[in-house]
């Protein structure tokens, strides 16, 4: 950790990009999706778009540096608007991890598609160095992104998708309850008796779908370079 901050210093700049690039390409996945399936309100409110001053959110963001945690502006959805409310609603809700796993196979063939041009020789040893650094946390904290989102706790998408698969009746009554759901998640993150039960069995997911990915694109590519990034 760099003192006050979660990370160290000179990682601050390339968690900020990282953080910008995943927390603006999730929320415009929720409100294209939703905008494609008939719902006006994501364009009426702005946010059909990629310019991140729509999707950040001060607060959120700080935090992440602070204590690691933190995020975006949510997307208001107007299920109503839906042809199939359920259905387009799961699509929707899932739109935003799903674009976050993407994110990070992205970033993985980048740093793949790099390697095989020797980018140490083609600009400076430090350079490349900063290229890999900037990969690797685009990688890791999209794929978290990713996993976290679909914890199945208010206000999180995770819940949401499940929600939908329940009876009406159901929905109803755990709706009176929603608004602990922030609180049990953060007891979640912070204590570490429940962190250790639930959030870091989450790290040998992400690490396990970040395995599938390298051993795919090692596959392809014909080496491997997961321990550099």
């Amino acid at each position: 950790m760099g003192g006050l901050l979660f990370y160290e210093w000179d990682k601050v700049p390339f968690v900020f990009l990282a953080l910008v690039i995943g927390f603006t390409i999730h929320e415009f996945a929720h409100a294209y999706t939703a905008y494609k399936f008939g719902d006006p309100t994501p364009k009426q409110m702005g946010r059909v778009t990629l310019n991140p001053r729509y999707h950040l959110d001060v607060l959120g963001t700080i935090l992440i540096f602070l204590i690691g945690f933190g995020w975006p502006k949510g997307v208001l959805i107007d299920r109503r608007n839906f042809k199939n409310p359920r259905l387009m609603d799961i699509i929707v809700t899932a739109a935003g991890p799903v674009s976050n796993l993407i994110i990070a196979f992205i970033g993985m063939l980048l740093a793949y598609s790099l390697q095989t041009i020797d980018l140490q020789a083609a600009i400076t040893p430090g350079g490349a160095d900063a290229v890999y650094i900037f990969l690797g946390l685009l990688i890791n904290l999209n794929m978290m992104l990713f996993i976290f989102n679909l914890i199945p706790l208010p206000p999180l998408d995770g819940y949401a998708i499940v929600k939908n698969f329940l009876p009406l009746r159901v929905q109803l009554q755990l709706s009176q309850y929603e608004q602990w759901g922030v609180y049990v998640f953060l007891l979640i993150v912070f204590l570490p008796p429940l962190k250790n039960v639930t959030i870091v069995p989450l790290y040998s997911l992400s690490n396990s779908i970040l395995m599938g990915m390298n051993d795919l694109l090692a596959s392809i590519f014909g080496f491997s370079i997961l321990p550099q990034i």
